[in-house]
């Protein structure tokens, strides 16, 4: 039996339409955010959930995080019902909002994670030995006399995810967690959860629009879109599906002659260097070295795959997302 179990899962909300001039009251229109979405996943997985905005993602975290209930269809994690067993499921689990807090604004972090200790339970020495885990883990240890909004947005971050798994939950949501972080931050950022994966062996399901994010530390994905499930495997097996651009970047040690390149091409300079995208479709990436070799002698040469976040994006295109 998987860790989670999703079976048929439907969800519509209504919502209020913009008022017409003539109209002294705004139509309902019914969504469907879920139709019949079904998925496992195992214990320790740490998963990728994408898709573009309003595809459901959000709306199957709340619901497996309690907070909402489906109009029908089951969810099991670990055998326990979200929204029937709300309140032994969220000892379970822990969620992270991006755009959102549980913790308090004008305190010492610290204050707030002595609040969620005693919401929680936990022993003093359970907390204490987590906290200083944690800490260590995200480099907190000189933020925690400090109130949360004095922290930059990687900070906080930081101080969310800790919060969240204070209490040692088996199960970790996360909605769009590296939302206006920089690039140092995200990488701490990823860094933290595949030790939290590794070492603990919790469960992880990511919703994110950064790819990067993904690739970096997703093994499996599951893409969603009008509410149905449309790919779930490797995330190697998907982008094969879509990665189908490259791009050569060339530097000559002398003279060169470009004429014998395939016709269609895109190619460009930069100063010195020959800039060239090309199709893997349709021309395979030896008959493009050999012909660039007649071309003249190279010094230098960078071949690039398409960057990632434009692979998904044709994906999303072919699927009419």
């Amino acid at each position: 039996m998987s860790y989670i179990e999703v079976n048929d899962l439907r969800k519509t909300f209504v919502v209020r339409k913009k008022r017409a001039r003539a109209s002294l009251f705004r139509d309902k229109e019914r969504v469907e955010a879920l139709r019949g979405l079904s998925f496992q996943v195992g214990r320790g997985e740490l998963i990728g959930y994408i898709g573009p905005n309003g595809a459901g993602k959000s709306t199957t975290i709340k619901i497996l995080s309690g907070i909402l209930t489906p109009e029908s269809g089951s969810v099991l994690i670990d055998g326990r019902t979200p929204w029937a067993d709300r309140r032994e499921h969220v000892r379970h689990i822990g969620v992270v909002f991006g755009q959102r807090t549980q913790l308090w604004w004008d305190v010492p972090i610290i204050d707030s994670f002595s609040l969620l200790r005693d919401i929680y339970r936990l022993p003093e020495a359970a907390w204490k030995r987590r906290l200083d885990e944690l800490t260590d883990a995200l480099q907190l240890g000189s933020l925690l006399r400090t109130p949360l909004r004095l922290l930059s947005l990687g900070q906080r971050m930081k101080a969310e995810l800790c919060g969240s798994l204070l209490h040692e939950p088996e199960l970790l949501f996360l909605d769009e967690p590296s939302i206006g972080l920089d690039s140092v931050s995200k990488l701490a950022l990823r860094q933290f959860l595949q030790w939290e994966n590794r070492e603990r062996g919790t469960t992880v399901m990511l919703t994110t629009h950064d790819m990067e994010d993904i690739a970096a530390l997703c093994p499996r994905v599951m893409v969603l879109g009008h509410g149905s499930k449309l790919f779930d495997g490797a995330l190697t097996d998907l982008l094969s599906r879509y990665d189908t651009s490259r791009t050569v970047t060339v530097r000559f040690s002398g003279k060169y002659d470009l004429d014998g390149l395939p016709a269609g091409l895109d190619v460009s300079r930069e100063g010195e260097n020959v800039i060239i995208a090309y199709s893997l479709r349709s021309l395979p990436t030896p008959v493009l070295l050999e012909r660039l070799q007649r071309a003249g002698e190279i010094r230098e040469m960078t071949i690039q795959p398409q960057n990632i976040d434009h692979m998904i994006a044709d994906m999303y295109r072919e699927m009419a997302l």
